[in-house]
Formats: C-alpha cells, structure tokens, sequence
C-alpha cells in the first residue's frame, strides 16, 4: 500500500474516536517528514537495506524512507506494532 494510502487510513482510524487527535497525528507525521528533508542522513538506519527510518515524536509510527538525490522518498508510515516488512 503507497505511504499516501497508509497516510489517509491512519488518519481515517483515528478520526472514528477523536476526530481532533487524528490531524494532530497526521501534523506531527508531515512535520517529522518536512524536517527531514532538511537533513535525510540526521535519522537511524532502517531495518530494510538501504533505507532509514522516522520515528514521529508523540506517536507510535514509524517512516520508511529512501534517499534520492536531494529529496527523500516516503515508502510506508507503519504503527510500531505492525511486523514490518522485508523489503518494500
């Protein structure tokens, strides 16, 4: 599923009991993204080769992300209890 899809349906779930959590959520999630733009190497090292990873601040979720000349490229936003994939 493209990160945009998992985007919507994080923000879908949440809505359903607190409509006011889920665009704090969702803000927290972009936030994290836009800062790392800035600096794509400043984060861990992901679980899949080649990949680093976001963890959002105040939230259970994680960004997979590649690097790409001078942008990053979003591959999945994952719930930290998810099993997480072997490759993407």
């Amino acid at each position: 599923m493209p990160a945009v899809n998992q985007l919507e349906s994080i923000f879908e779930y949440i809505a359903d009991a607190n409509p006011a959590a889920s665009e704090r959520t969702i803000r927290r999630i972009h936030d994290a993204i836009r800062r790392t733009a800035r600096l794509p190497y400043a984060r861990r090292a992901g679980r899949v080769p080649v990949t680093r990873e976001i963890a959002v601040a105040a939230t259970p979720y994680v960004v997979a992300y590649l690097i790409a000349e001078k942008s990053i490229h979003v591959l999945a936003i994952l719930h930290g209890a998810q099993d997480w994939p072997q490759a993407f």
